[in-house]
């Protein structure tokens, strides 16, 4: 799956992953879709988003929760 709707610029919301560019960060859709709000609804509260946006914050999710981390111990 392509991530080309993604955007990491640090300049742009302190870096966080964004939405094109368009300073809609990754994290808020997913706080909008965990909170049950549907694509539909969310592109009609957002109408500069579009559906693959959304499938593309879901697609972000997934691989940046399938990364590998190692605990840190002190």
């Amino acid at each position: 799956m392509a991530l080309n709707r993604i955007t990491i610029d640090p300049e742009v919301m302190s870096g966080q992953p964004c939405i094109r560019g368009l300073r809609i960060p990754v994290p808020f859709i997913l706080r909008l879709l965990a909170s049950g709000k549907t694509i539909v609804q969310i592109l009609k509260d957002y109408p500069e988003l579009e559906e693959e946006d959304i499938r593309q914050v879901l697609g972000f999710a997934s691989w940046a929760t399938s990364e590998k981390t190692i605990p840190v111990t002190a």
